[in-house]
Order: C-alpha cells, then sequence, then structure tokens
C-alpha cells in the first residue's frame, strides 16, 4: 500500500466533494453537510492566494486532502495554516502523516515558513496524536468554539515553530 501526494487539480472536485460528504469528516472539521461539487470546482479553479491544496491518493483513489494557507499579512509572511480530511475508511493508513508530511516539508523547505498553526477539536484523538506526532503542541483552547451535531464543542489551537 503506497500513498502518493499531489497537488489538487480541477479535475478532483468530485472526489474531493465526496470526502467532504462524508459525516465523519464534515464532524470533524468546520465544512457543512451537503457540500456543493460546483463550490469545489470554482475552489480548485480559482485557489485563494498564497494557498497549496495537496491530495493523498491510495491505488489511484483520493483518500485524503489538505489545504495550507501561508499568511499574507506582511508581518505574519512566516505563519501557515491548514485544514484537511481523510476518508473515514482510510483513518489510521498513514494518509494523514503522508499529507501532514508533505506540508511541514513545504513549509520547512520551500516556503519560509517558521511557525505552523491549527484548531482542531478536543475530543478528536487520532487528530491531536498525528500533530503531535509532528511537534505540535497545544497553545490554548477555546470554550464553545463551534457548533456540531447541534452542541458547541471545545477546540485546541496548537503550534509547531521552527526556530531558524
Amino acid at each position: 500500500m503506497t500513498i502518493t501526494v499531489r497537488h489538487t487539480q480541477v479535475e478532483d472536485a468530485a472526489a474531493l466533494h465526496h470526502l467532504y460528504s462524508q459525516p465523519a469528516v464534515y464532524r470533524d472539521t468546520l465544512q457543512l453537510p451537503y457540500p456543493n461539487v460546483a463550490r469545489w470546482e470554482e475552489r480548485l479553479r480559482n485557489p485563494a492566494p498564497d494557498s497549496c491544496s495537496l491530495v493523498a491518493l491510495l491505488e489511484g483513489e483520493i483518500v485524503g486532502q489538505l489545504t495550507l494557507f501561508q499568511q499574507t499579512h506582511a508581518r505574519r509572511r512566516h505563519v501557515a495554516t491548514f485544514g484537511m480530511g481523510v476518508l473515514p475508511t482510510c483513518h489510521g493508513r498513514g494518509v494523514g502523516s503522508a499529507l501532514l508530511g508533505a506540508a511541514v516539508e513545504l513549509c520547512d523547505n520551500w516556503l519560509n515558513v517558521q511557525r505552523m498553526e491549527l484548531t482542531v477539536y478536543t475530543d478528536n484523538r487520532a487528530a491531536l496524536a498525528l500533530y503531535r506526532k509532528f511537534g505540535f503542541e497545544v497553545e490554548g483552547t477555546s470554550p464553545c468554539f463551534a457548533v456540531r451535531d447541534g452542541q458547541m464543542v471545545d477546540a485546541h489551537h496548537m503550534g509547531r515553530v521552527r526556530r531558524v
């Protein structure tokens, strides 16, 4: 089982629509249920400035996605944030590690990013373990950060700093 990571293409819109239509995926992200495939097509045709979207493939099928956003403000250009999702059937198979490893490599070696930061729900143990594996640390917690399944959930703010 080899996982490959590549840049996202416009033709990936349907697969990303499928990925983010999974209740287990939108439940642990800020995505809403019932995503629109046309919106994914638009996102891929017109990406946000200073963003990089990657997909993970397993046997030719898209099984995960990560979007990296480098900050554009002059005093925060050394910072990047990201969001990611992995198909539930592929959890625990290294997909998240492959995507996050590629993002860290881009930040450390190509984008001059010294700080990566993210937000993760406090009860998402698998994601917390993945982020810690890559050197992220909890820097704070926001109570009632977002609504999920009709309930308010807390979120950790995590960061990874590479001092040069």
